[in-house]
């Protein structure tokens, strides 16, 4: 059952186009990506989506809704955190907490407490005293204490540390087995990764890619730098190799995650002097692989 149907989105600021022909379509259950560089257009989506932005053409229904006209309605069963929380700064925390659950009117308050101990949060301390991290944490408290059958999460691990972000994806996978859905927007591809069921990649106002991580295999490939004592024959035929590029001190190449292996046990054969591996930025992805595409493409043949 889809929650969330949005077809032929476009938005326009004066001329300017910040959406043109944007699909999409979570889900119940499912966690869906929805990444691309600082200004491709996500944010704009999920303003639209929250009936905050009113799109120039399209259609997005929420829950089978008008996403502008019944934005009330649909608000009932939707929690949503932003990438920068402003909060009250002369309320606590908890009170901050208690506020927000207070107005949703479904909220649980012994979720409630344990979600401020598993991401330890001191809900005494006034709002103006917390750091950027600490006001996160409120967002993400409020919004996963709540009842929710949608969480729409734009950047919502801006400010947390490693070991806050993985309670983070905890909460989203425990959601997710409860059969609820969460459109999650980052440009951090390694949390994409881990989490989402289904991606679309948005750059410059259209989605030009929309799969599984499957169907996407070239989202996960390594990077990998070495430098050997002897010189490596002809790497750039072999199965699952990339991109190589010849370096004075050794040689960068791309590699499939699953010929990694093959790779590695090919090259040990000449003598490692140095190996450096690293995954993609998101920025290498749309240089590599959409620098030159003017045309919407689709790998996983939804929504687009």
């Amino acid at each position: 059952m889809s929650l969330v149907e949005v077809k032929g989105l476009t938005k326009k600021f004066g001329k300017y186009k910040a959406l043109d022909n944007v699909h999409m379509e979570i889900n119940e259950g499912e966690i869906y990506g929805f990444i691309g560089p600082n200004g491709a257009g996500k944010s704009t989506t999920i303003r639209i989506l929250l009936g905050m932005l009113k799109a120039t053409s399209g259609e997005v229904k929420i829950f089978g809704n008008d996403a502008w006209e019944d934005a009330v309605e649909i608000h009932k069963y939707l929690a949503y955190v932003p990438g920068e929380a402003n909060l009250w700064p002369n309320l606590t925390g908890g009170e901050v907490i208690d506020i927000f659950l207070k107005m949703r009117g479904n909220g649980s308050k012994n979720k409630r407490d344990e979600l401020i101990e598993r991401f330890n949060l001191d809900p005494t301390k006034k709002c103006r005293a917390y750091s950027k991290g600490n006001r996160q944490k409120i967002a993400l408290i409020s919004a996963f204490a709540s009842d929710a059958q949608l969480y729409i999460l734009d950047e919502p691990t801006s400010g947390l540390d490693p070991l806050m972000e993985r309670t983070f994806q905890e909460c989203v996978l425990e959601v997710k087995n409860e059969g609820k859905s969460v459109l999650l927007s980052s440009h951090i591809l390694s949390e994409v990764e881990k989490l989402c069921d289904t991606i679309s990649i948005i750059r410059e106002g259209k989605v030009i890619e929309t799969g599984t991580l499957n169907e996407m295999r070239h989202l996960t490939r390594t990077n990998l730098h070495v430098q050997t004592k002897q010189p490596l024959p002809s790497i750039q035929h072999m199965k699952g190799v990339h991109h190589v590029d010849n370096h004075s001190d050794g040689v960068s190449i791309q590699i499939d995650s699953e010929e990694l292996g093959t790779i590695i046990k090919f090259i040990s054969d000449f003598g490692i002097l140095k190996l450096e591996s690293t995954p993609p930025t998101l920025e290498d992805l749309f240089l590599r692989h959409y620098e030159n595409s003017n045309s919407v493409a689709s790998t996983g043949g939804r929504g687009i």
